[in-house]
């Protein structure tokens, strides 16, 4: 049992190189088990095929990061319908707490964004713009209605959820460093929050 967890821990550190160097598509499984020092025998009792050791490395991380902005999410819908408690996570919380575990995974979140070309995990971002764009219609309808003013329409929503997405995704592929990117996403926020409540004033 430990030499197996041990295998599979060296073949998945080897993988991490060769599809940071190479990018998932240009990454050789024979490299991958040369650099491991284990055959491609033992790569196959452990994962399907190239595709499988890519989402075994990035997957964990995407998950959590899902279910963060699920709950970041339904916290939001509560606020706005005034079901929120006292004492739980606002909006500039919730991302620094998604932006401490992209963070601490910056390694394989950028396999994600920059080397996943190929595998089925490509499509990953736009996946998390169509759960936003979900999230932020849902959102926009609840708060017209509080604020008496007609909703923003689906095209306003959908870039909306691309510049909250497009946002996070330039800060991990141009900033290196998590105390730099908060200090950015300070600003950020700021520049989002008030277009977004810009949408629901009442016309003068």
């Amino acid at each position: 049992m430990k030499d197996d967890r041990e295998t599979k821990e060296k073949l998945l550190a080897s993988a991490e190189h060769e599809f940071m160097e190479k990018g998932y598509q240009g990454a050789s499984l024979r490299n991958i088990c040369k650099n491991a020092g284990v055959t491609t025998g033992a790569l196959y009792f452990f994962f399907k095929d190239k595709d499988d050791i890519f989402a075994s490395l990035v997957a964990p991380v995407l998950g959590s990061i899902r279910a963060m902005m699920e709950a970041h999410m339904q916290q939001e819908l509560q606020e706005v319908k005034g079901e929120l408690q006292e004492g739980q996570d606002d909006f500039s919380y919730a991302s620094r707490l998604i932006i401490h575990e992209l963070y601490q995974n910056y390694d394989r979140v950028q396999l994600l964004l920059t080397k996943s070309q190929g595998s089925s995990l490509a499509g990953c971002i736009d996946e998390f713009v169509a759960f936003t764009e979900k999230n932020y219609r849902m959102l926009a309808d609840a708060q017209a209605k509080v604020c008496g003013v007609a909703a923003p329409d689906d095209y306003t929503i959908h870039w909306m959820a691309h510049m909250q997405i497009d946002a996070f995704v330039h800060l991990l592929t141009h900033e290196p460093d998590e105390e730099k990117a908060v200090a950015h996403l300070g600003d950020i926020l700021k520049y989002l929050l008030a277009g977004w409540y810009a949408l629901f004033q009442r016309d003068e």
